[in-house]
């Protein structure tokens, strides 16, 4: 299938000509459809196809623009499973974690669809007689849209939905990768009949139309998530233009497990942290801190359950973790192993690149576990994104705290004990954006803010009611009903 660009309403054919593939990274033979390979020259038709709608849409009324969101989540929620069954085919997560990130998408969706009720402001006493104050909130403008493949759905949802409620207008760069999930979402919209220019479409690679599209002089902000590389450019385009810039970056999230945490329950944890999405989420947990106590069981309990887990393709139900999404991927994390082990990492299980019979189709990798991993190494500081757990022993609660902030990301973290003073000593001591007590590092809701500190980003949060932040400007009211002049601070 032929699919085009979605810009002012309109599907549209890139200016190059060239298109690209969307491959299964399960089986490439098994081909999603050929997009445009857009240019610049795309890019300015979207941007100024959303300059052009921003003014009509952003004086609709919030519920009103909440009421053509709602319909987008009723229309996704009926066409859930085969959404799904499209992005396990196109990046390769297994069915159930695929008809999670569409559900992520839909709640995304329905909650921000209710805001359109709110977007709440708050009025304050005057110091003078006779005047009312208050700040609402208003749109930014043209939003950049810029978005990962690893959860194609979930993650465009937090971006497009709350920009879209709070009256701005958007353009849209999926990463390649995933340009049918981008399409089926969009579809969506069209259908529900939001108006022309308000979320347009541009499928291309990052130096073609992602760094075009950031540094154009109409984009009032450039909402990011991906590589911190590329976050630190994206940034500079920003900040060339004094646009806003929001930036969800990468994460290498700590598991520790202190002598009286529940063992198995620990383990079903870190199972699910770091090797759920194949290792290829942001929040995965990539790093794991044991109390010495009980290192040597901890371990033992984990690689025999890591060594069960099934490889393959994420349609099979047998599959527990499926491939990476594409060759140059499969290849970085195995370098990684190879750094691993020269840096003197003790390779437990896996480590290798999968080729076994159906395997041989797609981009497997063995889920791999270091142990007597050092704070100096590049497996414990650099973010792998794969299915690689680096695991490092600590003498005790302080130590392990230690270890769990010597890196330069601060997304998510976990602690498992049961001791409750430690518990919540560990919501303070760690520097992460996200702790969670006694569960892995993954499984943000829709409502709560989402992001982290340090190199993970420049401070902004996506999700919950932070996500209105992000995407409006507050705008200050005073009305003065005195009928004479009056200053402000004492001013006689």
């Amino acid at each position: 299938m032929l699919f085009k660009n979605y810009i002012n309403g309109q599907w549209v054919d890139s200016s190059t000509g060239k298109r690209f593939k969307s491959f299964n990274p399960a089986d490439t033979s098994d081909e999603l459809g050929e997009f445009p390979a857009s240019a610049a020259r795309d890019v300015e038709q979207a941007v100024e196809a959303a300059d052009r709608a921003f003014t009509e849409w952003s004086r609709v009324p919030a519920p009103k623009r909440g009421e053509l969101l709602f319909a987008a989540a009723e229309r996704l929620k009926q066409r859930k499973e085969e959404t799904a069954q499209i992005m396990t085919r196109e990046m390769g997560k297994v069915l159930k974690e695929a008809r999670g990130d569409v559900q992520e998408g839909i709640d995304m969706t329905y909650y921000i669809a209710a805001e359109g009720r709110r977007l709440l402001g708050y009025t304050t006493p005057s110091e003078l007689p006779n005047k009312h104050c208050l700040a609402v909130r208003r749109p930014i403008g043209r939003i950049a849209a810029i978005t990962p493949w690893n959860f194609p759905i979930a993650i465009p949802t937090w971006k497009i939905m709350p920009a879209l409620i709070a009256g701005n207008t958007v353009v849209w760069k999926p990463a390649t990768d995933t340009a049918r999930c981008a399409y089926e979402l969009t579809k969506i919209f069209d259908e529900v009949g939001l108006p022309r220019g308000v979320l347009n479409l541009v499928f291309g690679g990052g130096s073609d139309v992602g760094a075009p599209l950031a540094k154009h002089p109409k984009v009032d902000m450039i909402s990011f998530t991906g590589s911190s590389d590329t976050g630190r450019e994206i940034y500079q385009y920003g900040a060339a233009k004094l646009a806003q810039v929001h930036l969800e970056l990468g994460g290498k999230n700590p598991i520790i497990v202190l002598e009286d945490g529940d063992l198995d329950l620990a383990v079903e944890g870190i199972i699910w942290s770091a090797f759920g999405t194949t290792g290829q989420r942001c929040t995965a947990c990539s790093r794991l801190i044991i109390e010495e106590g009980v290192y040597e069981k901890l371990l033992e309990k984990l690689v025999e359950r890591t060594r069960k887990l099934r490889l393959g393709n994420g349609l099979d139900p047998n599959t527990d973790v499926g491939p990476v999404v594409n060759r140059s991927s499969q290849e970085r994390i195995a370098r990684y192993v190879e750094i691993g082990v020269k840096e003197g990492a003790k390779l437990l299980c896996g480590g290798r690149i999968a080729k076994d019979g159906l395997l041989a189709k797609g981009f497997f990798f063995e889920p791999t576990i270091f142990a007597d991993v050092t704070p100096e190494t590049a497996i414990f500081q650099e973010e792998i994104f794969g299915p690689v757990l680096s695991v490092s022993k600590a003498k005790d609660y302080d130590d392990a705290i230690r270890l769990a902030n010597h890196t330069s990301f601060g997304l998510s973290s976990s602690i498992y004990t049961q001791e409750i003073n430690k518990a919540h000593r560990a919501m303070d001591d760690l520097e992460a954006g996200i702790t969670y007590i006694n569960s892995g590092t993954i499984g943000a809701e829709v409502h709560l803010p989402f992001g982290g500190v340090k190199d993970t980003g420049n401070g902004g949060r996506e999700a919950g009611l932070a996500a209105i932040e992000e995407y409006t400007e507050w705008k200050t009211i005073y009305i003065d009903f005195s009928q004479r002049l009056q200053k402000a601070q004492g001013i006689d």
